[in-house]
């Protein structure tokens, strides 16, 4: 279960994909360079590899564990998470007044791409603890930032986000956690959270918990939910902790993945109430939280290319490894022997299909990650309308198209491991049970679909997803009018794409207008169809990218060349989405539910 940083894949994405190279010496960013980059994704790289590549395996196997202290991580995880934090990962993109580095989101992605592909279990932790971070930076009072934010930035403490109980999953309205006002500031939390992330452990000191919970006499649904900090230990003046809070995990979930990561059952005021801050306004929580989601949103698409990455190498080292039968091959015509499978046409259509997927979905979360940047750091006023908008069209996409691609690249894997594959020991098997929880958590791909058709198309009166179906017809001309045929190649079948996406798109917001209920039944293929022609877009503007070397470097030759293969093998796959999208929700409610239940 070998594992290699791809910081050449991931360096290329970011600077020739997704456009980071352009904020280097920004106003924003004005000590941002590429040799500043690349030793970030280097340095990254190797520590993932080296530290929690070797425990990703183990902490399977041995899972978290709940006792009368509470819950102990895996053996080996609370060293790694010191060493990780202590080495300044996880403070990549903080506010430089309260100890971050203020570098750009999109390197702090990358990094985060980089712990997903080693240990997606580990890297549940830092996740939620930048999301943590980025709802109090913005919604937090100065005195909650100044007490909290120095040792969540560093690392040494850990957030977690509470939304969930058992009665209130997607339809976060229905919660019924109460906060009572204490006099005093603060407010008594009582409640239960379930499926709460890294809600307990040993690896830091403190951890931050961020609960929504509702006020007395709060207004119904979401409009009465009010965000609330909830420390594991109250934090003194000096910034030394303090007693314990009234908030303890009451039992784990047993899961099909990530066992590694403990996902807690938290009681908050079993005894005389948790006492928490509230950030942000009252019933104004879900605007918080918002925030926290839409920046774990992105990270978890992040997931999705990070296990795809993870099961492409190791399917990969198999199918070099493994023979079987005799290949006639380009280069063999009479094999001596067995041959490994990896020549055999199937195997390689598979591997070049995992390969192909995961740069797809790479390049469309990091094209995500640098529009928040210029949406938060961009030189003027259009620069950050454009990011803010082009980064809400992404986010959908970014985590419904990327983490449903995880899941297919890893079943592929097994599929290319063979009957070892379906053995636990392979390690294959472990990526597919993984990964199958990004679909669901963070909002499943269902609602992501649903947001992208309601919410995002319509955004600027149509002119957001105008403007990026425009650029997508920039980029396949560019590639028509090369004298290559694999460029002219990428261009005819991206073009062809792109104007089955724009016919569909139109058709969508024409349907928002009469009946949503067929545009909504149509919204998940929809995102489908999206995904499919942005992750062809943004290889093909990679291949544009490398093909003035291609002849002198193989590495960007195989980029022009896995562009192609896309384009002829997965692109056209999107016309075929075009008649469930626009056969609308007719279809869908043709059976009753008694003859479904029949």
């Amino acid at each position: 279960m070998t594992y290699r940083p791809p910081v050449r894949d991931m360096s290329f994405a970011l600077n020739e994909i997704a456009g980071l190279k352009e904020l280097c010496g920004s106003k924003a960013f004005p000590d941002l360079e590429p040799d500043l980059i690349e030793q970030v994704l280097e340095e990254s790289g190797r520590m993932a590899g080296d530290l929690l590549a070797p425990l990703n395996w183990t902490g399977d196997q041995q899972g978290s564990q709940l006792g009368a202290e509470g819950v102990k991580a895996p053996d080996g995880f609370a060293d790694a998470y010191k060493q990780w934090f202590e080495a300044g990962w996880c403070s990549i993109p903080g506010d430089v007044n309260y100890g971050g580095q203020g570098l750009p989101l999109s390197l702090a992605v990358a990094v985060q791409e980089y712990i997903n592909q080693a240990n997606m279990a580990f890297g549940l932790c830092p996740m939620l603890s930048q999301g943590a971070v980025e709802s109090l930076t913005q919604h937090g009072s100065d005195e909650l930032r100044d007490k909290y934010l120095p040792k969540l930035l560093s690392g040494e403490w850990t957030g977690s986000m509470n939304l969930t109980e058992p009665q209130a999953g997607s339809d976060v309205g229905a919660l019924k956690a109460k906060a009572e006002p204490v006099g005093d500031g603060s407010y008594k939390i009582k409640g239960t959270k379930i499926y709460i992330t890294w809600g307990d452990h040993d690896m830091a000191e403190n951890i931050i918990h961020l609960v929504l919970a509702r006020l007395p006499d709060a207004p119904e649904g979401t409009k009465g939910v009010s965000l609330f900090l909830v420390p594991k230990f109250f934090v003194n003046d000096d910034g030394s902790l303090g007693d314990r809070n009234d908030v303890k995990c009451i039992g784990l979930e047993k899961k099909l993945g990530i066992h590694a990561s403990p996902t807690c059952v938290m009681a908050y005021g079993e005894e005389e109430g948790a006492i928490g801050w509230l950030i942000g306004e009252e019933n104004k929580g879900m605007r918080c939280m918002f925030t926290m989601m839409n920046n774990a949103r992105l990270n978890v698409g992040m997931q999705g290319v990070g296990i795809a990455e993870r099961a492409y190498q190791q399917a990969l080292d198999y199918a070099m490894e493994r023979k079987q039968g005799k290949a006639f091959t380009p280069y063999t015509d009479k094999p001596d022997g067995m041959s490994p499978i990896i020549d055999h046409p199937d195997v390689r259509r598979m591997l070049l299909t995992m390969k192909a997927m995961t740069e797809a979905t790479r390049g469309i979360c990091y094209a995500n990650a640098v529009a928040l940047d210029l949406e938060h750091n961009g030189e003027d006023e259009d620069k950050q309308k454009w990011g803010q908008g082009r980064a809400a069209l992404l986010t959908p996409i970014s985590k419904g198209f990327s983490t449903d691609v995880g899941v297919d690249v890893a079943s592929i894997g097994i599929q290319i491991h063979g009957g070892m594959g379906f053995i636990e020991e392979t390690g294959a098997a472990q990526h597919l049970r993984d990964s199958r929880i990004a679909p669901i958590y963070e909002g499943t791909n269902g609602i992501q679909a649903i947001d992208l058709v309601s919410r995002k198309l319509t955004m600027d009166g149509g002119k957001v997803i105008a403007d990026f179906l425009e650029e997508i017809d920039e980029t396949a001309k560019s590639c028509s009018a090369s004298n290559d045929e694999k460029l002219v190649t990428i261009g005819r079948e991206l073009s062809q794409a792109n104007a089955t996406l724009r016919e569909t798109t139109d058709w969508l917001l024409e349907a928002l207008k009469s009946e949503a209920t067929d545009a909504l039944g149509g919204a998940t293929p929809y995102l489908k169809m999206i995904g499919t022609v942005a992750g062809g877009a943004y290889l093909a503007k990679g291949a544009l990218a490398a093909h003035p070397k291609a002849g002198e470097d193989s590495y960007l030759a195989g980029r022009v060349e896995m562009a192609a293969f896309y384009a002829t093998n997965i692109l056209p796959q999107a016309a075929g989405l075009k008649a469930p999208v626009t056969s609308g929700a007719a279809g869908l409610y043709a059976l009753s539910t008694d003859l479904l239940a029949s």
